[in-house]
């Protein structure tokens, strides 16, 4: 899989990681690749109602202690 772009939010807690990846998704193209890494466990859920209420696709998420990664396609 192709990654256009990949934000680094560890360390971070909600809502930041979102906030970043916002922006992040805000300056690719429409079928672009985001790659988010966090720590913050809550991140799982978070993406996922990201994703359901901005309509880009949540691609893949993985867990890879500690790290939490989060894979979305622009809209």
């Amino acid at each position: 899989m192709q990654i256009d772009k990949e934000i680094d939010t560890r360390g971070l807690n909600c809502p930041l990681p979102i906030l970043k990846a916002k922006k992040a998704l805000s300056e690719l193209a429409s079928g672009q690749v985001l790659r988010v890494i966090s720590t913050d466990a809550g991140s799982v859920r978070d993406f996922q109602a990201f994703a359901k209420q901005t309509g880009n696709e949540l691609i893949d998420q993985q867990s890879e202690e500690p790290d939490f990664i989060h894979v979305l396609r622009r809209r």
